[in-house]
């Protein structure tokens, strides 16, 4: 089973590629909001020991350029090729009530409705065009999926770390 972890800091994009010749840097955005860019001004490149200042040059297709402070060459940004880009949790955008963060649900407990253990979600699956999709595991390699509606979830506490569903039946079945 997947353990429950609140992670202190969140990738919000990835180092791809060197931009020009000068130590810009291409960033695909793992965010809901690529706008934070154009705003962001520090970075931890790849964990809490190496903060970084940017400066926000503009947007490519789906890719922000940056600049990183201290890196002024081609060379010095393929270095970061492949590197995280992460800010704290409290730099995270807030939501709307009932939405969640996939970092937040994952390892989070599920309930029914009268409070018996029915798993833990392992995954989010954004992949089906209507909503997404809890991955529940009550065993391991035994996962059931649960739509991220109204409908099925009653209730998302993230400090108590539980979710109430009320399924319907057929629904846990294999």
């Amino acid at each position: 089973m997947v353990e429950r972890s609140r992670p202190e800091l969140i990738r919000i994009g990835q180092v791809t590629a060197p931009h020009g010749v000068r130590g810009a840097v291409r960033v695909y955005p793992v965010t809901d909001f690529p706008e934070r860019f154009t705003t962001l001004r520090r970075v931890l490149l790849g964990g809490p020991d190496r903060p970084a200042a940017v400066k926000f040059r503009g947007f490519v297709k789906n890719l922000v350029i940056l600049e990183i402070e201290g890196v002024t060459d081609r060379n010095q940004a393929e270095k970061l090729r492949g590197v995280n880009l992460l800010v704290p949790r409290s730099e995270v955008y807030p939501l709307p009530e009932g939405y969640y963060y996939d970092f937040d649900i994952i390892g989070i407990d599920v309930v029914d409705t009268q409070g018996s253990f029915l798993g833990r979600v392992v995954e989010v699956d954004h992949n089906i065009p209507v909503h997404d999709v809890y991955v529940v595991e009550t065993a391991p390699g035994k996962r059931y999926m649960v739509p991220a509606v109204r409908q099925f979830i009653k209730e998302v506490d993230l400090e108590a770390g539980r979710m109430v569903i009320d399924p319907i039946p057929g629904l846990l079945e294999d």
